[in-house]
């Protein structure tokens, strides 16, 4: 479920706290999704005026088509903005893949007039948020018919005969179509991608669909060094959380790169590198619990690169024992810099 705004923005200027907020938006998004700054200023303008009250009354307040390959952003878009506005909210999420038959209709609006379905359900109470509907193209022609009434008019009627209002949402889909160009297209300019792409979508993609949908955004394939900053920022993340459980960790400067080279992936993206970072970082402090040490000190690769392991601090010849160890300098976000 999504959270609603504490307070709304006010454009005769009792609101200037929210209009603040706006304001950060973009650099918000740019925190959290890395090599797709191309994206950025459109999503933010669709979203600033759909809070700022200026989209039209009878449709979403804003609606995208994020395309591209797996693992590159899209769906944590959506994620970041619906948490940044809606008070740490989470989008009301379909996957389209289990909604290819013809019956899937049904499970989205209900069968009977006790039934409102899967859609009905999940927006009980709810008036404002984010719906993301991955991977729209496996969705049924049917299904998307019902997509066309909701970005054209923003309310759909549920087998119970209740008629839901979508005026105060923003829809979002997904699509990997043209992925494969994508990937083949690794040393071409990222125009040439985006106008390849944006073929494909429109060789799949009905045009009165694409037609009611505010913007439609093709995402960058992400390279090796795009995928290592990733990385930094999930080697912090996760520092911090280990640090809310008692465990003080720094780390080697050699962890950042065996983590890179373990997660990274050409064709998924930076999707493996999130399982990478915890397991490897989680798998050295169970193994140092499990060995009777302490879970604090330095993480550093073993002697042989394979595997990272714990070390407790040691103690300086010079230092007291009541001084706090010594480890490697971290930058911000506890992620060590380059030696």
């Amino acid at each position: 479920m999504v959270s609603e705004l504490t307070t709304k923005p006010n454009v005769d200027g009792g609101g200037q706290a929210d209009i603040d907020h706006l304001r950060r938006l973009p650099s918000q998004l740019g925190q959290s999704i890395k090599g797709q700054n191309h994206m950025i200023g459109r999503v933010c303008s669709v979203f600033t005026r759909g809070e700022l009250g200026f989209a039209h009354p009878r449709r979403p307040r804003g609606s995208f088509l994020f395309v591209g390959p797996s693992g590159v952003g899209k769906t944590e878009t959506v994620n970041t903005v619906t948490a940044y506005l809606f008070n740490g909210g989470k989008p009301v999420r379909f996957d389209m893949s289990e909604y290819q038959l013809q019956s899937s209709v049904q499970k989205l609006i209900g069968e009977s007039r006790d039934d409102p379905g899967l859609l009905g359900r999940a927006l009980i109470g709810v008036k404002r948020g984010t719906l993301l509907f991955d991977e729209v193209e496996k969705a049924h022609p049917l299904v998307l018919d019902l997509f066309l009434q909701m970005l054209e008019d923003a309310r759909i009627t549920l087998a119970t005969g209740e008629m839901l209002e979508l005026t105060g949402f923003y829809l979002n889909f997904t699509s990997n179509i043209g992925s494969e160009e994508t990937m083949r297209m690794e040393n071409a300019p990222f125009a040439s991608v985006e106008r390849t792409v944006s073929m494909r979508v429109r060789e799949r993609l009905r045009p009165e669909l694409l037609g009611r949908i505010n913007e439609v955004i093709v995402y960058a394939r992400l390279n090796y060094a795009t995928q290592r900053e990733i990385c930094e920022g999930m080697i912090g993340a996760e520092l911090a959380r280990l640090r809310a459980l008692g465990h003080d960790l720094d780390l080697d400067s050699s962890v950042v790169e065996f983590l890179v080279r373990e997660g990274y992936h050409r064709t998924l993206g930076a999707r493996p590198m999130r399982g990478a970072v915890e397991r490897y970082l989680q798998d050295a402090v169970t193994a140092a619990l499990l060995a009777g040490d302490a879970g604090s000190g330095c993480i550093t690769t073993d002697a042989h690169g394979e595997r990272l392991v714990l070390r407790r601090a040691e103690i300086a010849p010079n230092r007291r024992s009541d001084e706090p160890a010594r480890h490697v300098p971290l930058l911000s976000g506890g992620v060590p810099g380059r030696p």
